[in-house]
């Protein structure tokens, strides 16, 4: 069994919606198409980039009225394209800290050890990020922590749970002069 399939078969039901790139369907789990407009896809775009933007200067940004443009955010919400709101946290104030992607490489590709691996780094507070990847590595992992020395406890802690990880290489964020918050929603899925 291949990658993408495991994946599939390990986050069944990961997102409530899906959005088909360049279309502006979203598809429900059930199955059903819901069709989002250049509007929301606006809304979308301008709630990631300010999460306190208030409704007037969110229906201002988007040209609808105040009304409509509440009863659009209340719809993205119930139907699960807005999961939650938080704040950014510039995390340099609070002090160092040290950013290291990690290429993960299991020994075997069955569902079981896929899951395996899964559930057991769930439960890394430092760990956040984790994508199957195609290549020549099985997971890209994105770890902030204190220091070099918890990072180094953090994997060997890993592979001393026989968690299936045949070997990872470690890469350390030297500077990081381009991050970005939202996504590029409105080129994503021009409508």
């Amino acid at each position: 069994m291949d990658k993408t399939s495991c994946y599939a078969k390990l986050f069944p039901a990961g997102r409530q919606n899906v959005l088909l790139p360049n279309s502006g369907v979203g598809l429900s789990l059930d199955g059903s198409a819901m069709k989002l407009d250049r509007i929301d896809i606006k809304i979308l775009y301008q709630l990631q980039k300010n999460g306190r933007i208030t409704n007037v200067e969110l229906a201002e940004l988007v040209s609808l009225s105040p009304s409509p443009c509440l009863m659009r955010v209340k719809k993205l919400q119930a139907e699960g394209y807005i999961e939650g709101y938080s704040a950014q946290i510039n995390i340099g104030k609070l002090g160092q800290v040290l950013t290291v992607f990690t290429e993960i490489t299991l020994k075997n590709h069955r569902q079981i050890d896929f899951a395996r691996f899964l559930a057991a780094i769930r439960k890394v507070d430092q760990l956040l990020e984790c994508h199957l990847v195609s290549g020549g590595y099985d997971y890209m992992l994105k770890f902030v922590t204190a220091g070099i020395g918890e990072y180094q406890t953090i994997m060997e802690n890993l592979t001393d749970m026989d968690i299936g990880i045949d070997k990872y290489f470690s890469f350390v964020v030297l500077k990081s002069p381009i991050v970005k918050a939202h996504m590029p929603l409105t080129s994503l899925f021009p409508v």
